[in-house]
């Protein structure tokens, strides 16, 4: 065989071999894609679906503020804070946001700005007891107790005769199974509003016996409608 002959076989087979190399090559590819597309988890999904929310409408402070949770959960500080911070410039009353905030500096280590921002905020709703309410079911759907009393407590000082802020101490106690002091916030929110059924099951459950009061304290409703917006975020445990 002559030397030409060598090298046109020599390069016939380089090239069967790049060939199939490269359908090798794109059949591996093609698999890794499906595989990756078949472990994808439903925490990604959410955020592409976030992600698809807020380049439609950049915006949206709720959306960024989920987003933000979803960061923080994966442990990607700077990605939550700067959502958290993007949904109050938005929204700067956005009480979860804030306090998603201060949980997330705690989370990272600042105690001492995650004290200021509390107190900021807290000082923020000082004189509204809806605001003062909302701050509080924020602070407690991210676990930071302390803060949420406060905002309780800061709620009720403001309107004593909230049927609703009532009821959602008695909620936050039941959910600590504080069972005495969710008996008392309960029972004092029915008596200010016996046309709470929910209520009235969750006394009976304690073993409470449910009578209708002869007299209700006068312009309850009035009252309840300062915090009637933050009462439709109001869980039950």
């Amino acid at each position: 065989m002559t030397t030409t002959q060598k090298m046109t076989s020599l390069f016939f087979l380089i090239c069967v071999f790049s060939f199939v190399g490269g359908c090798n090559y794109f059949q591996s590819k093609n698999q890794a894609k499906r595989i990756d597309e078949s472990v994808v988890t439903q925490t990604e999904k959410n955020k592409l679906e976030l992600l698809g929310t807020i380049e439609r409408k950049f915006e949206n402070p709720d959306a960024h503020y989920e987003l933000g949770k979803l960061y923080q959960a994966d442990g990607l500080w700077m990605q939550a804070e700067y959502e958290y911070n993007t949904a109050l410039s938005f929204d700067p009353a956005h009480r979860n946001a804030q306090a998603a905030i201060v949980k997330l500096l705690l989370d990272t280590g600042d105690e001492t700005k995650s004290g200021i921002y509390a107190d900021i905020y807290m000082n923020q709703v000082s004189s509204s007891a809806r605001e003062s309410l909302r701050l509080a079911l924020g602070f407690q759907d991210v676990n930071l107790d302390e803060y949420a009393l406060e905002c309780y407590r800061q709620a009720l000082h403001l309107a004593p005769n909230s049927a609703k802020i009532n009821r959602q101490i008695g909620y936050y106690y039941l959910s600590k199974n504080d069972k005495v002091r969710a008996q008392d916030y309960l029972s004092r929110s029915f008596q200010l509003n016996p046309n709470q059924p929910e209520v009235a099951g969750e006394l009976g459950r304690l073993g409470v016996e449910i009578k209708i009061p002869r007299k209700t304290v006068r312009n309850v409703g009035k009252l309840d409608k300062i915090v009637e917006q933050s009462d439709e975020a109001a869980a039950k445990p």
